[in-house]
């Protein structure tokens, strides 16, 4: 077992006074208001007592956000323990499941890990998915929306042709980017069974320190994640998580101006390493996918580095040319296109 477990490997974690940390995708901007006054009033007398192992109230703001049941919502800890859990729920070793060759790269850990057989579908020359290839899948079906890390957006029309195409299997739409994007899979819950939708509260919401994920699809997939959960751990959440994401859902106004923030941010950044010469993918999610046609990635990587900005750099086939940054304030970008534009650190 331990042998066919090869570890996720997280972004780089520096603790450097005046780094501008823009490798790990994390909200440039604090969670709202809310979120700390909820968490101060748990953080009391009832932490002697186990949290609900139901998550109710989550549940409902969750629910009432996605315009859903809250049946049709569960809740885990981090988005990663909800894909562990969906691995371990609707696929089934000896069926081959597919996701994409560049994608991310916790789902070749899990797919060993759970000894899932697994495809990977190359991307085409532009990076956007293949469509039809994820049709008539043995096992089932898992791609990011937006994809990671890439930032490339499969529109929904492209989704139902999956899901029209795999009406035996469970298609996984993995969705931790999408609230800077068009729109999400959850729009087609209703549509169909086979549809599972997985989401984060660590991005749009910036609450990566909380750990709270969750899924959103038809009552028995739910059922089936709720009985995979209770065999392993009943209590997979904190009071204080549970009422700091509360908190989050409910502030659906700041929830819009932090998402638009970045958005408005990503798209003059983008405009900005345009007029650097850089090429950049056209991205729907809180980070950027770039590279430069005279410098090579690692180089970049480097020197930014130097400079105390730290970004992703993946030393990996086809991708190995590109860099992905995150988006921060918009005085962390002002930094890192000051850096960029000044010719010498390059060489």
């Amino acid at each position: 077992m331990a042998k066919r477990a090869e570890p996720y490997v997280p972004g780089l974690q520096v603790n450097k006074p005046n780094i501008i940390k823009l490798n790990t995708n994390e909200n440039a901007y604090p969670p709202s208001p809310n979120v700390i006054q909820a968490i101060q009033m748990e953080a009391g007398e009832n932490l002697k007592l186990y949290p609900s192992p139901t998550a109710d109230d989550l549940r409902k703001s969750i629910a009432s956000f996605n315009n859903l049941e809250p049946d049709q919502v569960f809740v885990g800890n981090g988005s990663d323990e909800v894909l562990a859990f969906s691995f371990m729920a609707f696929f089934e070793p000896g069926k081959k499941i597919r996701y994409p060759n560049i994608t991310y790269s916790f789902y070749p850990v899990y797919a060993k890990l759970f000894d899932i057989s697994y495809e990977e579908v190359p991307v085409n020359d532009d990076f956007t998915l293949p469509t039809e290839k994820f049709f008539y899948s043995e096992g089932g079906v898992i791609l990011p929306n937006p994809n990671a890390p890439t930032s490339i957006y499969l529109g929904l029309e492209h989704i139902e042709e999956i899901l029209k195409n795999n009406p035996d299997q469970v298609v996984i739409i993995d969705e931790a980017y999408v609230d800077f994007a068009i729109e999400s899979a959850a729009n087609l819950i209703n549509k169909y069974d086979n549809l599972l939708v997985v989401q984060t509260t660590s991005k749009s919401r910036s609450l990566a320190g909380l750990r709270v994920g969750f899924a959103l699809g038809n009552e028995s997939l739910i059922q089936a994640l709720i009985r995979m959960k209770d065999s392993f751990n009943s209590y997979t959440i904190d009071r204080l998580a549970l009422a700091g994401a509360k908190a989050a859902f409910d502030d659906v106004e700041y929830f819009k101006k932090v998402t638009q923030q970045i958005v408005t941010t990503r798209e003059k950044v983008t405009a900005q390493m345009e007029e650097l010469g850089f090429t950049v993918l056209p991205s729907q999610a809180n980070f950027i996918f770039v590279t430069h046609k005279e410098y090579s990635a690692k180089l970049l990587y480097e020197k930014l580095y130097e400079a105390n900005i730290l970004v992703r750099y993946f030393d990996q086939p086809f991708i190995d040319n590109y860099l992905r940054i995150t988006i921060g304030t918009d005085k962390d970008m002002e930094q890192l296109i000051k850096i960029l534009g000044d010719s010498p650190p390059l060489h």
